[in-house]
């Protein structure tokens, strides 16, 4: 077995690498596991750089105006590690953003493994640490960094237009030129789909709002918001049976089936919105460590990153029901590191 690790970060998005560059800064020499390239996380969504990977333009997050970054790209990473780049683009786009965190950690000395830990043990500590490839690891705290990924319908023609104008975040996605001055759908009965189809209506020329059901889940407030917005169209008792487009223009329309009556209809739309939720990616803890009803880690402590088992820390979405942002995530991120240092000083590992 080798030696014991003083921090290992589990997971790759922004709260992962904002973890490591602030380990790695304290000379905490952190070992990052940024996820197995495997077909079972491709399909998932659970691909090594996480969630951010997967969208295209991102210009909500601090630092990166619209401007050309070919030639910082070309100098900040290696020439393998450069993303294709959309000559159109005018920003940094998912893809860059998160190779260039990744960078940043590693030029701190950052160790990364390229694999999946599939299980753990924090009954005692040292933590101990199984991988999908077989190997045991210890450490002296823990910062699970591992996301939560966005529940979609599961249809083929879905999966062909993500990130084409399929997407599982408005406030991420919402004010791109794709879906401007267009018709929207958004999927979804309960808060998340209010939030998403109200926030769209400040960019859409009409949203619609597809249900299965023939009432919201949502809480009342937000329902009554929706049904008095003259942007919002709701289309009951529906579901989505396709998503319609072409390899040009990405998302063009969703056919839609009426439950009641089998009818189908075509609307058309620059672009889908699934608002059905997000599962946190916590399986592999197996209920060590305390989390809500629905999987999300509880912070144990108000304003940090503690949670209930001590040396054990969560940043990002995986702790996170609520604003899900790669900023909040590279902020808990910070937080998280910083949690674990001054763990550590406490327990004498320097």
């Amino acid at each position: 077995m080798s030696v014991t690790e003083r921090v290992v970060i589990i997971g790759s998005g922004p709260a992962g690498w904002s973890a490591a560059i602030y380990a790695a800064r304290a000379n905490l020499e952190p070992l990052v596991f940024e996820g197995a390239i495997t077909d079972e996380n491709r399909i998932r969504g659970t691909l090594p750089l996480g969630q951010l990977s997967m969208t295209t333009e991102v210009e909500n997050y601090p630092g990166f105006p619209a401007g050309d970054l070919s030639p910082y790209l070309k100098s900040s990473l290696p020439e393998a590690n450069v993303p294709f780049r959309d000559p159109h683009m005018t920003g940094v786009t998912g893809p860059e953003l998160m190779e260039l965190m990744r960078q940043q950690a590693k030029n701190f000395g950052t160790r990364i493994v390229t694999d999946d830990v599939v299980s753990v043990d924090l009954s005692k500590r040292p933590f101990t640490l199984k991988t999908l490839e077989g190997q045991e690891y210890t450490a002296h705290s823990l910062i699970i960094a591992t996301g939560a990924r966005a529940n979609y319908l599961g249809l083929p023609s879905e999966d062909l237009y993500k990130n084409r104008g399929v997407s599982a975040c408005a406030v991420c996605d919402g004010a791109l030129p794709r879906f401007r001055n267009k018709s929207l759908v958004v999927v979804g009965g309960g808060d998340s789909a209010m939030e998403e189809a109200t926030y769209l209506t400040k960019f859409a020329s009409t949203v619609y709002l597809v249900h299965r059901r023939g009432e919201f889940r949502a809480s009342k407030i937000m329902a009554q918001r929706v049904l008095e917005n003259p942007k919002i169209t709701v289309k009951w008792f529906t579901t989505v049976e396709e998503v319609l487009g072409d390899e040009k223009k990405g998302v063009t329309g969703v056919r839609l089936k009426n439950l009641q009556t089998s009818e189908t209809e075509v609307l058309e739309a620059g672009g889908m919105f699934c608002a059905i939720g997000h599962t946190p990616n916590t399986d592999f803890l197996a209920k060590q460590v305390k989390t809500d009803d629905k999987g999300y880690i509880v912070y144990s402590l108000p304003f940090r990153t503690n949670t209930s088992v001590e040396g054990v820390f969560a940043a990002g979405d995986v702790a996170d029901s609520y604003y899900r942002q790669a900023i909040t995530s590279a902020g808990t991120g910070c937080m998280a590191a910083l949690d674990a240092e001054r763990f550590l000083a406490t327990k004498g590992v320097h």
